[in-house]
């Protein structure tokens, strides 16, 4: 019963990790998009042009590998643990 809880808690913890680091890699993101849209087009005023080049940028981003490294967020620690419990039960 013991290791339930420990997977359900474990699960829940690892989702609001997993949140976290995607939302503040995605604004982290966006705001890199924003800087060089406004370091390329100094003193610009065209709000349509802007979204448009970060939203792009964002598309790109998706299709990428980053936001999918972050689900090694569940990975890692379940395969810590089966590597310990076998090390552990292997003596």
């Amino acid at each position: 019963m013991a290791f339930i809880k420990l997977a359900i808690f474990g699960f829940i913890a690892m989702t609001v990790v997993y949140w976290s680091i995607s939302i503040y890699a995605r604004s982290v993101r966006k705001e890199r998009l924003e800087n060089a849209f406004d370091a390329d087009n100094p003193g610009s005023t065209d709000r349509v042009a802007r979204e448009a080049y970060i939203e792009q940028g964002m598309q790109k981003y998706n299709t990428s590998i980053r936001p999918k490294l972050i689900g090694l967020v569940y990975v890692v620690p379940v395969l810590a643990i089966a590597i310990i419990a076998y090390l552990i039960n292997m003596n």
